[in-house]
C-alpha cells in the first residue's frame, strides 16, 4: 500500500513541478514585455529629445548618461517587481500545495488505518476482540478522564524509547514502513508508539537536513521531499507516520500565541494561524505540538573544549508539548472548531485573547495565578499600580528565583525619564505567592516581562551567570495618571525582602518578616543565623543622594547567632537597604575528612528590604 500512495504522491509532486515551471515562464513572459514596452518608451524619448533641435556634443552626452541612468533604473525596478511578484505567487501556490499534500496524506491515512485495523482483527481471536481493540473509527473529540500526570510523571519514564527515537534518527530509512516498524515495533502501548514518533520528528531537525536533489522515489530525501519543499508540515508528517503506526491523528486548525505574539494583541487576521495534532492515545483525545516541541542537539561542554567522542552530546526538548493538558493548551492555541478544545466548558476567541500570555516553563515549573482577575492586559488603579502574584508549587518555594523586565509596550525603550522601568515595579515573595506591583510612571502602555530559573542554593552561590526564561507576559495599561511616581531606591535587581535571606542562606528574619518596613529615624533589623555566615555588609540608598554619603548611617554586629543592622535616617523619607553575606566553609562541612582551610564563597547579595522613615512611624 505504501508504494501505492508513493506513486500517488510521486504523481502530485510531478504536477507541482509543472505548476510552478509553468507559473514561472508565465511570469517571465508577463515582466519581459512589460520591460519591454518601458523601454520602447524611454528610448523614444531619448531619441526625440535628441533630434528636436540639433545638439551639441556636450549636450549629447547630457542626454545620453541620463538615458543610461533611466535604463539601469528601470531594470533595477523591473528585477524587484519580477522578484516581489514571485514571491507573493510562489507563497499562493506553496498553501496551494500544502492543501493538496494534507488532502491526500488524509486520504492515505484512513486508508493505512483501514488495513492496520483488519490486520489486527486477523490477529485477535474473535472472543477478545471487544476488549482489546483499538477503536476501528476515530472517536468524538471529548475531554480526556485523565490527567497528562495520571499517564506518566515524569520524562524519564520514556528514557528507553526515546533513546530509540534518537538512535533512529541517526540513520535514513528508505520507507515509511521501515522507519514506524523500527519505532514502534518494541512499543507495549499506544502512548509508547506516539512518544517515539514525536521524539523522532523532534530529534531530527527536519528543517536544517540536507538533501540531494537528484535522488530517486526510494530515498531519504523522497521520503521526507514534503518538509524539504515546504509543502508538509511537522504535523502532516506526525499524522502520517501515526498513521502507520495504527494511531488515530487529526490535524487541528487555529491561532496560537506564537513569535512576534504581546499580550493584548487580537486575532484579526492570519498573521498568527497555526496548525498542530491530537492523537487518540490511553483512551482520549491528546494534544502534540511537534514543532514547538522540537530542541536540537546540544553540545553542553563545547564552548569549553571539544570531545572526540559523542557521549557528551545531548538532545533538548520540550516536553511540555506531548499529551497536554487541554487546560493548559488553551493558553496558547485556540482551534477554530470549538469543539477541539477539548475543555469541558469551551471559551470563545476573546476569551483566549485576554487569557495571560504564558509560555510552557510556566506550566513545567508549576506556577498558578491565584487571583481569578488576572488577564494578558491589566489596567492599573487610581494611583497608577497594578499586581500581578504568581502562585507556587510546595516543593519548588525554596529554589524557584525570579526577574522581571519592564519596558514600554510599543518600543524597547525601558527606561523613563532618564530612569529605568525596572525600579517602578516591586517584586516580593510571601509564602507560596510571588507578587510584582507595578507602579506606572506616565499614562499609556507598559510591557512587564517575568522570568524564573529553578536553582539550588549551592548554584547560585557560586556566582556564575544563571540563565532565566519567560515563563509570562502581561500588558499594563494605565489610562490616566493623577500622581506621580517616584522609582524606588537603586537597590540590586530582584526580589524584596527576606524570604531570599532564608532561602540562600538560612539566615531567618528576627524583627521584620516583610518587604516593606516602617521607621522612625532609627530601627535595628534582626536575623538568626542557622549556619555560619561572615563578612556582613549592607549598603544604604536613597534617591538624590550618592550611596558614599549614607555609608556611615547603617552598620552591624554579630552576637552569637544574631546578626543586628542599625540603621538611622539623616532624613524622612524613602530608602532601600541591601545586605550582602557569605558562607564559610560549605565545602568542608560537607567532606570532614578534607583539611585544607575552609572555603569562601563570594560575597553574594543577600536580601533587601524597602523602609519607610517617617517621625510618626
Amino acid at each position: 500500500m505504501e508504494m501505492k500512495h508513493r506513486m500517488e504522491e510521486d504523481d502530485l509532486y510531478q504536477r507541482f513541478a509543472k505548476q510552478r515551471e509553468a507559473e514561472d515562464q508565465r511570469l517571465q513572459t508577463v515582466i519581459g514585455e512589460e520591460w519591454e514596452a518601458e523601454l520602447a518608451i524611454i528610448t523614444s524619448r531619448f531619441e526625440r529629445d535628441l533630434a528636436m533641435k540639433k545638439r551639441n556634443r556636450e549636450e549629447a552626452k547630457v542626454l545620453t548618461v541620463r538615458h543610461n541612468r533611466e535604463k539601469e533604473e528601470l531594470e533595477k525596478n523591473m528585477t524587484l517587481k519580477r522578484d516581489q511578484t514571485k514571491q507573493g505567487l510562489t507563497r499562493k501556490m506553496l498553501e496551494h500545495e500544502r492543501a493538496a499534500t494534507a488532502a491526500l496524506v488524509e486520504r492515505h491515512s484512513k486508508e493505512m488505518m483501514k488495513l492496520i485495523q483488519e490486520k489486527r482483527l486477523e490477529a485477535l481471536d474473535p472472543s477478545e476482540a471487544d476488549a482489546r481493540l483499538y477503536p476501528a473509527q476515530p472517536p468524538p473529540p471529548l475531554p480526556p478522564p485523565q490527567a497528562k500526570t495520571d499517564i506518566y510523571l515524569s520524562p524519564d519514564e520514556f528514557a528507553e524509547v526515546d533513546q530509540l527515537a534518537i538512535q533512529v534518527a541517526q540513520e535514513d530509512q528508505k520507507t515509511f514502513t521501515d522507519l514506524v516498524r523500527l519505532l514502534v515495533g518494541q512499543c507495549s502501548s499506544d502512548v509508547e508508539k506516539a512518544r517515539t514518533i514525536f521524539r523522532w520528528i523532534t530529534v531530527k531537525n527536519l528543517n536544517s537536513m540536507s538533501f540531494d536533489d537528484t535522488a530517486h522515489g526510494d530515498t531519504p530525501m523522497a521520503l521526507l521531499r514534503g518538509i524539504k519543499y515546504g509543502t508538509e508540515s511537522y504535523h502532516v508528517l506526525f499524522k502520517r507516520l501515526c498513521s502507520y503506526a495504527g494511531l488515530h491523528c487529526v490535524v487541528i486548525k487555529g491561532y496560537s500565541k506564537s513569535a512576534g505574539y504581546q499580550p493584548g494583541v487580537r486575532f484579526e487576521d492570519n498573521r498568527f494561524r497555526n496548525s498542530w495534532n491530537a492523537v487518540y492515545v490511553a483512551g482520549a483525545w491528546r494534544f502534540v505540538q511537534c514543532n514547538w516541541g522540537a530542541r536540537h542537539l546540544v553540545n553542553a561542554k563545547e564552548k569549553t573544549h571539544k570531545r572526540k567522542k559523542d557521549n557528551n552530546l545531548r538532545y533538548e526538548y520540550d516536553d511540555h508539548y506531548f499529551l497536554t493538558d487541554p487546560k493548559e493548551f488553551i493558553y496558547e492555541f485556540y482551534p477554530l472548531q470549538s469543539e477541539w478544545q477539548l475543555l469541558k466548558t469551551t471559551i470563545s476567541l476573546r476569551d483566549f485573547e485576554e487569557l495571560p500570555f504564558v509560555r510552557s516553563l510556566f506550566f513545567r515549573y508549576g506556577l498558578y495565578f491565584p487571583d481569578d482577575d488576572t488577564k494578558a492586559v491589566m489596567y492599573t488603579d487610581s494611583t497608577g499600580a497594578a499586581t500581578i502574584r504568581l502562585g507556587m508549587p510546595p516543593d519548588l518555594q525554596s529554589s524557584l528565583i525570579f526577574h522581571y523586565n519592564l519596558k514600554l509596550y510599543d518600543s524597547d525603550k525601558d527606561t523613563y525619564d532618564g530612569t529605568s522601568l525596572k525600579r517602578f515595579v516591586m517584586q516580593s515573595v510571601v509564602g507560596d505567592m510571588v507578587a510584582f506591583r507595578v507602579h506606572a510612571p506616565c499614562s499609556g502602555a507598559l510591557l512587564l516581562d517575568i522570568f524564573a530559573n529553578a536553582v539550588t542554593p549551592r548554584e547560585y552561590l557560586t556566582g556564575e551567570p544563571m540563565k532565566f526564561k519567560s515563563v509570562c507576559k502581561f500588558k499594563i495599561v494605565c489610562e490616566d495618571l493623577q500622581t506621580v511616581m517616584v522609582p524606588l531606591p537603586d537597590c540590586a535587581s530582584g526580589e524584596w525582602g527576606p524570604v531570599k535571606a532564608t532561602r540562600l542562606f538560612g539566615l531567618e528574619p528576627v524583627t521584620h518578616i516583610d518587604a516593606l518596613v516602617f521607621a522612625g529615624r532609627e530601627v535595628d533589623i534582626k536575623f538568626r543565623m542557622t549556619r555560619p555566615l561572615t563578612d556582613f555588609m549592607a549598603t544604604l540608598h536613597r534617591n538624590g543622594y550618592e550611596e558614599k554619603r549614607l555609608n556611615k548611617f547603617v552598620s552591624h554586629r554579630v552576637e552569637d547567632d544574631i546578626v543586628t543592622f542599625s540603621l538611622t535616617f539623616p532624613e524622612e523619607g524613602q530608602f532601600g537597604m541591601d545586605i550582602y553575606t557569605r558562607e564559610v566553609g560549605a565545602s568542608n562541612a560537607a567532606n570532614p575528612h578534607l583539611s585544607s582551610p575552609p572555603e569562601k564563597h563570594l560575597l553574594t547579595h543577600c536580601c533587601k528590604y524597602l523602609i519607610n522613615s517617617s517621625k510618626r512611624n
